[in-house]
């Protein structure tokens, strides 16, 4: 590993250099063997591929709070893909009669799948390909990756184990990340990659914009569509009924198995 200030090399996990005597960053090796940075003679500046950010020899590695800020703006996206399926999926293997929707057990399991799928897909393939989600695009940070593993690979790794971060609500992900001095989840730590701010175009970061509304867009207009087509199709198994959502005329309810909610609505007689 080279140092960022004079240039010697130094250990691969070294944390200060022997010859200038500063500290080396956190996660400069992973930096170096992603591509990153590359290796320079004393005293030459890299500024590091695709645009890395560099301050006084340092790389900054994401805030925390980007990184959310990132989930929510993809979640957002993947909300409008979510509703669109969902909406297929309920009308046709769930069924409506009258105010009231009903879902079977197949039409739950199928939604819950085709949305992990969707959610694993987008990740997966946006990362490995430009280093960025949607999210990570508009926010301006990047991905990256060490040699030692494929683009494709490592990406899978670190979205796989979204199932392990994600627990309470991505808790476990944050207090790895917050512990970390290279703030990588369980998902990075595996698949070696790290999370680094980076510098997108206005072009690209408008673009990911542009593909974050019109997907909710889409939704707003499919959605009602979709649902108004109703095409139920009884499945051949998991055909029973666990949800319930509805209203009658003076309440709305819902029940999940034997777990039932039911809300008093507001009387508009005078």
């Amino acid at each position: 590993m080279e140092c960022p200030f004079c240039g010697s090399q130094t250990g691969v996990y070294s944390k200060v250099c022997k010859n200038c005597a500063r500290s080396i960053p956190p996660g400069q090796h992973l930096l170096e063997e992603s591509g990153v940075i590359e290796t320079a003679a004393p005293g030459t500046f890299v500024p590091g591929a695709r645009g890395a950010v560099r301050n006084q020899g340092r790389y900054r590695f994401a805030r925390l709070g980007d990184r959310f800020i990132a989930f929510i703006l993809d979640s957002a996206f993947l909300f409008g893909l979510f509703a669109t399926v969902d909406a297929w999926v309920f009308t046709r293997w769930g069924s409506v009669e009258g105010s009231e929707l009903q879902l079977t057990t197949a039409s739950v399991l199928i939604a819950l799948t085709l949305n992990a799928a969707l959610l694993f897909l987008y990740c997966w393939l946006l990362e490995a390909a430009w280093g960025a989600t949607l999210g990570k695009a508009i926010v301006g940070i990047r991905v990256i990756g060490t040699a030692q593993r494929g683009s494709l690979s490592a990406c899978a790794v670190r979205n796989a184990l979204r199932v392990v971060d994600g627990l309470g609500f991505y808790m476990v992900g944050a207090v790895v990340a917050g512990c970390s001095s290279v703030r990588q989840r369980l998902g990075d730590i595996y698949a070696r990659t790290a999370v680094i701010e980076e510098t997108f175009s206005s072009g690209l970061r408008v673009a990911a914009i542009a593909l974050w509304v019109a997907s909710l867009a889409a939704a707003v207009w499919a959605v009602p569509r979709i649902c108004y087509a109703n095409h139920y199709v009884r499945p051949p198994y998991l055909s029973h009924v666990i949800v319930q959502v509805g209203r009658s005329e003076d309440s709305a309810y819902f029940q999940l198995g034997g777990f039932a909610v039911r809300c008093q609505l507001a009387s508009t007689a005078r």
